[in-house]
């Protein structure tokens, strides 16, 4: 009788523990995502290439939110730029000749609509990003092959390597404009993403992807390692009819919010400095900790050099 009566006690807790189980893990996703809109769907996503890493949302965007990013954009366009590979700055060149702009995190609540999606998709923290930039293809704009991690230390000191880039395009083009992915290895029994008379010439010379308006491309610069990824080389082809529209974000390592200080400034950018400082770690690891004649260390307070 004992034995009875435990039993049907134990169904109605365990009952309860199952709904206090289901409101924690919906409250828990409802915080993460900030938004209904920041759901993800699995089953629209597709791998484009695994060397490297690459796949596309598709309908990713709605029409809405594509109108409204070109509508912020159209106004405001200036020639796109290029990072110098020695100093960082940023230089015209005719490796790219789009137009673009960039807007600002959660300039709206459509803005940061879209970049609570695609920190839900990615995993990745909305700080680690760059605001979204917006470009403008004409006919015959294109943007040559290229990487999205840097080679210089100044756009390195801010949030580290570009880890993933989330492409979002924001128009069909009637021919040309893919995203192509020339170093990428082709996997057995792997179908082509798009037929082979739908590409230009220029997006035959690999991996590519087809601008389809609301559709995004996720890819990653970094290998699992940590290091860039050569794989990860792409291009944008000239557009041959019609006009290319397109978002892109791009996604550090760090957090890309924080302000650097100047060489003379004297702070402590980790928390974990004091720590690693007593360690040894000032003389361990110089560079990262005290910092070089161009630019400052993470650790400059810790390490009493300033």
């Amino acid at each position: 009788m004992i034995e009875s009566r435990v039993r049907v006690s134990a169904i109605p807790f365990i009952f309860l523990v199952s709904l206090i189980s289901l409101f924690l893990l919906h409250e828990s996703s409802a915080s993460y995502a900030g938004t209904p809109a920041a759901i993800v769907y699995p089953s629209k996503v597709k791998q484009i290439s695994w060397k490297p890493r690459a796949f596309v949302y598709q309908g990713f965007l709605t029409d809405e939110e594509c109108d409204h990013l070109i509508s912020l954009a159209k106004s405001e366009l200036k020639r796109s730029a290029v990072a110098d590979n020695l100093s960082g700055k940023s230089k015209l060149s005719e490796v790219r000749t789009s137009s673009g702009m960039f807007i600002h995190k959660g300039k709206d609540p459509i803005v940061a609509r879209i970049e609570d999606k695609i920190a839900a998709w990615t995993f990745l923290p909305k700080e680690n990003g760059e605001d979204i930039q917006v470009l403008r293809y004409e006919h015959g704009q294109k943007y040559d092959p290229h990487y999205d991690y840097f080679a210089d230390k100044v756009n390195i000191a801010r949030g580290g390597h570009r880890i993933a880039t989330v492409l979002m395009y924001l128009t069909d083009v009637s021919k040309g404009g893919e995203t192509v992915f020339p170093q990428a290895e082709e996997a057995p029994r792997r179908k082509p993403a798009t037929a082979d008379d739908d590409l230009s010439d220029c997006a035959k010379k690999g991996i590519a992807v087809k601008p389809r308006r609301g559709d995004a491309l996720l890819f990653f610069s970094l290998i699992p390692s940590a290091t860039p990824d050569p794989l990860s080389l792409h291009a944008g082809c000239p557009v041959l009819e019609g006009e290319k529209w397109s978002a892109t974000k791009w996604i550090h390592v760090d957090s890309f919010d924080k302000i650097l200080g100047d060489v003379g400034g004297c702070a402590d950018e980790n928390e974990r400095c004091e720590q690693w400082a007593a360690l040894g770690e000032c003389t361990k690891n110089p560079e990262y900790m005290v910092g070089t004649s161009n630019l400052p260390g993470a650790c400059r307070r810790s390490c009493k050099v300033c």
